[in-house]
């Protein structure tokens, strides 16, 4: 079958969890730049790709790529690509843009131009003069990075971090891809009891579970491709019956998630049976100072409030604190914490096991990980 250059999206720091779910696809020709994985597949690699990849942003299909400092060769390189080998007649194509250290700056400028060069293009083909774009959407970017274009059509429409379960939210919640990547990061297996004590609207816990259960992740909402008639929609039917197969209902999770909050704890509900694992997490209404477990060996994977949602200075530092002493009580645990707030490690007590810069949104944040002792030979082979 033919191979297409497929564009894995991402937060920047997350590229290389990114790569390891691409292998996990079993593609193997991947390259990995800033906010981006790049590797190959077939057309059902662009069906399996927005189904299982968890932590990317979205998945985008590369028609070109080639060096343009002047608005004349964005033109041309762009006409000479073979935009009607993806885009048929009533195509709906609108051309997003961005320039990074580029001498073509000027986004809207590209964007104009990029349109104008595919319609010209395809008049030539389809001979035509007028393009209604009333039928499947191909939202096309052009995207300059030190004079270098790449031009690519977006293929998973909404972001991948919509999921379709998130029905309630409460507060300012973390996205789907980076709870993901958050357990992923944390090495969490489905033997292993996870406790996250500020669960919200349950998105870190729900994400573990789907990992534990192997649920890929786009399995209840729809893609954009899913409408092109270069995706055949035999290979969409294909790529949800294999993950709908290899679904593993028959596991037993140990994953709690506690808050102070009623209101969150009913959302995480909520969310949790909107995703299909509701009957996977005990989600708690509990303070911080009750967190606890009778299991001598597991992780505590959580995302407090740090700044954005707390308005004293003095408040969070005590919350810091705090969590320092409670989680001190389970000393043979690991805790991962992802925090923008400076003085986290000092607040906490300890410094910790290992660092990795990240972003929630807009904002730079740390994820603190702090590497409890290994389980001896014993507790691991009774798992």
């Amino acid at each position: 079958m033919d191979k297409y250059d497929l564009i894995a999206t991402a937060t920047f720091g997350l590229e290389s969890v990114v790569a390891d779910e691409v292998k996990a696809l079993g593609y193997e020709d991947i390259k990995i730049d800033t906010g981006k994985v790049a590797y190959k597949a077939d057309l059902l690699g662009i069906c399996r790709s927005n189904l299982w990849l968890r932590s990317a942003d979205r998945v985008r299909l590369k028609i070109g790529e080639f060096h343009a400092t002047t608005f004349d060769s964005l033109f041309e390189q762009t006409k000479a690509l073979p935009w009607e080998l993806y885009l048929p007649l009533d195509a709906n194509f609108p051309v997003e843009g961005k320039s990074i250290k580029s001498t073509l700056f000027s986004i809207s400028d590209c964007q104009a131009l990029v349109k104008k060069a595919i319609v010209e293009r395809l008049k030539q083909k389809y001979q035509v003069n007028w393009f209604e774009e009333t039928g499947p959407r191909y939202t096309i970017e052009v995207a300059l990075l030190k004079d270098i274009a790449t031009l690519t059509i977006d293929t998973s429409g909404p972001g991948l971090h919509k999921r379709g379960y998130r029905l309630h939210s409460v507060g300012a919640p973390i996205k789907e891809t980076l709870a993901a990547a958050l357990v992923s990061l944390a090495k969490w297996y489905p033997d292993i009891p996870l406790i996250d004590p500020f669960c919200g609207s349950g998105t870190i816990p729900i994400e573990a579970a789907l990992m534990g259960l192997n649920m890929a992740p786009g399995l209840k909402r729809a893609f954009v491709a899913e409408q092109w008639p270069l995706v055949p929609k035999e290979l969409w039917r294909q790529a949800r019956q294999e993950a709908e197969d290899l679904v593993k209902t028959d596991r037993q999770l140990d994953i709690v998630g506690t808050d102070y909050d009623p209101r969150a704890v009913q959302a995480a509900k909520q969310n949790a049976v909107a995703a299909g694992v509701g009957e996977y997490i005990r989600f708690q209404v509990k303070p911080l100072s009750a967190c606890s477990s009778q299991g001598e060996y597991g992780k505590i994977i959580c995302n407090p409030p740090y700044g954005e949602r707390i308005g004293e200075k003095a408040e969070l530092d005590k919350l810091y604190q705090e969590m320092g002493a409670v989680f001190s009580r389970l000393e043979s645990w690991s805790h991962y914490i992802i925090t923008s707030h400076p003085e986290f490690e000092r607040l906490f007590g300890q410094r910790a096991s290992k660092k990795r810069k990240l972003y929630n949104g807009d904002i730079k944040v740390d994820y603190y990980q702090y590497f409890g002792p290994r389980p001896p030979r014993t507790f691991l082979r009774s798992l």
